[in-house]
């Protein structure tokens, strides 16, 4: 069920170079969401610019009826966005998508996340950590350190791990190298990712290499968010019999053996 509601801004920080988080208060999308899922937002009070922008659902509190969004300032909505301050009101239609959904047999679960990748990484784990007999590796991969401190596991039963580029914290190499270095050690049985297109063909590869299964969070730029526009299709098949697939409406989350790259 998708909702177009107005939702009270309950707060919204910086909490990294150029990254924001924003709490919403929505009771009726906390209720529904679901990790993975994604909410269109309005950037500005008006309707310029026209279009609304995709968000991945970082975290939810049904409790308080709280939504949360992590997301980088990267152009004119987005910075449009951030210019909005408590107790204003932010318009979104959601939740949408389909999410996660890691098989419950699947005990050694690796989630796997490339710099604002990582953020429906949070809730999924939120998710899969109320069962306490499943073990799960978070792996996050950044340029450098200073991107990687704005999403805090230390409350959660996870094994975090972490990558930056130019060795600044963790494994030195991307995301797929610490993936690489750790799959042996860890011997997981399923792997869920988000992250820049690269990453996640990377991943793939050496998912296949190992016969592991998953799936992926694709990223899309996304005109209407409901499947209308058919401007986030990507391929999802077999490299021999695809069809196109509507990232917003038949994903974000896809099986990752199913993708096939440009």
């Amino acid at each position: 069920m998708s909702l177009v509601l107005d939702c009270r801004i309950v707060s919204h920080h910086k909490v990294a170079l150029d990254c924001r988080r924003l709490v919403l208060a929505t009771p009726e999308v906390a209720a529904v969401a679901r990790p993975g899922q994604f909410l269109h937002v309005r950037c500005n009070g008006t309707a310029d610019p026209l279009l609304r922008r995709p968000f991945s659902i970082h975290d939810v509190d049904r409790e308080r009826g709280l939504v949360t969004l992590l997301y980088r300032v990267v152009g004119r909505g987005t910075a449009l966005l951030a210019t909005r301050r408590k107790r204003q009101k932010v318009n979104v239609l959601g939740p949408l998508g389909r999410g996660f959904q890691v098989p419950l047999e699947c005990r050694r679960v690796v989630l796997v996340g490339g710099g604002m990748g990582i953020a429906p990484l949070f809730f999924l784990v939120r998710e899969l950590a109320v069962d306490l007999t499943r073990a799960i590796w978070v792996l996050h991969g950044a340029r450098t350190a200073g991107e990687l401190n704005f999403v805090n596991f230390g409350a959660l039963p996870v094994h975090l791990r972490v990558a930056t580029d130019d060795g600044s914290l963790g494994f030195r190499g991307s995301v797929v190298g610490l993936f690489k270095e750790l799959a042996p050690e860890v011997q997981p049985d399923w792997v869920s990712a988000a992250g820049p297109t690269g990453m996640l063909r990377a991943l793939g590869q050496e998912m296949r290499r190992l016969g592991l299964p998953g799936e992926f969070s694709l990223e899309e730029r996304m005109g209407c968010g409901i499947g209308a526009c058919v401007c986030c299709s990507c391929r999802i098949g077999s490299p021999e019999n695809w069809n196109y697939q509507r990232v917003c409406a038949d994903g974000p989350v896809f099986p990752a053996g199913e993708v096939v790259w440009e």
